[in-house]
């Protein structure tokens, strides 16, 4: 469903909170449909830029749109997912994925669980599901309202190496299918390179290197030219502080 996905356009973002600026003067437009990944060391402002996309916050300064209209409060048209999957114990599986629906929710709650794989799972508590079906389910609470713009906050970070794939997958064949526009807060930088059309390197608040990831999908684990990618992000990582960062310095490869 190529255009299905809402635009995402950044210009001149600040965010303080207090005397601490998380982000500064941050630029970036994202087209509809595209899948982007966004890496960094720990309080570099991914998160914090995933809330102000979401209009969860609000930002110090500068201009945020989304479908070509200003971020006023919540954007009702995107969804965020979270590192924990965040069901309701007391709810089964379905009625977790249902929740916020008007009447005749079951339906459309059952088929965003076949899509993620877990259509028999439905009746389930979710205590008895792994951590990776939880996450499934998550995922099908965000996806049952048809979504134009998905925003997921290290939503595989807490699961194993097996099952982390598996839902890499997952997450690829939805977006491929749906059409939907994908930004992806990660710290691995093989996710990163695997899943997106671009990798975001952010850094001091500011974006500090951009990649652009021309390998044709699905992609296949181990390619040579996704790990020199995936090498240049990495040494981009690990230099941090020998130099202090290039505001909007760019790298287009593939």
């Amino acid at each position: 469903m190529p255009g299905a996905g809402s635009a995402v356009e950044i210009a001149g973002l600040t965010k303080r909170f207090g005397d601490k600026v998380v982000l500064r003067d941050l630029s970036l437009a994202v087209s509809s449909g595209e899948f982007i990944a966004i890496v960094g060391h720990s309080g570099c402002g991914k998160s914090t830029l995933l809330r102000l996309i979401a209009g969860l916050d609000a930002p110090t300064a500068g201009s945020l749109r989304v479908g070509g209209r200003p971020v006023v409060g919540q954007v009702r048209e995107s969804r965020l997912l979270f590192q924990e999957a965040r069901l309701l114990p007391w709810r089964r599986v379905l009625r977790n994925v249902g929740i916020g629906l008007p009447r005749g929710w079951d339906e459309p709650a059952r088929a965003a669980l076949q899509a993620v794989g877990l259509g028999d799972r439905g009746g389930d508590w979710p205590a008895v599901l792994s951590g990776g079906q939880r996450q499934r389910v998550a995922l099908a609470r965000a996806l049952v309202s048809q979504p134009r713009l998905l925003l997921l906050d290290e939503p595989l970070g807490a699961l194993d190496a097996l099952t982390r794939i598996e839902m890499q997958d997952l997450v690829e064949q939805v977006w491929r299918s749906q059409g939907f526009t994908a930004i992806l807060v990660t710290h691995d930088v093989a996710e990163a390179v695997a899943l997106a059309d671009r990798v975001i390197l952010l850094d001091h608040g500011m974006v500090s290197g951009e990649w652009r990831v021309a390998e044709a999908r699905p992609r296949a684990r181990g390619d040579a030219h996704l790990a020199r990618i995936g090498g240049e992000i990495l040494a981009r990582l690990m230099a941090r502080g020998e130099s202090a960062p290039a505001s909007h310095r760019r790298w287009n490869i593939g």
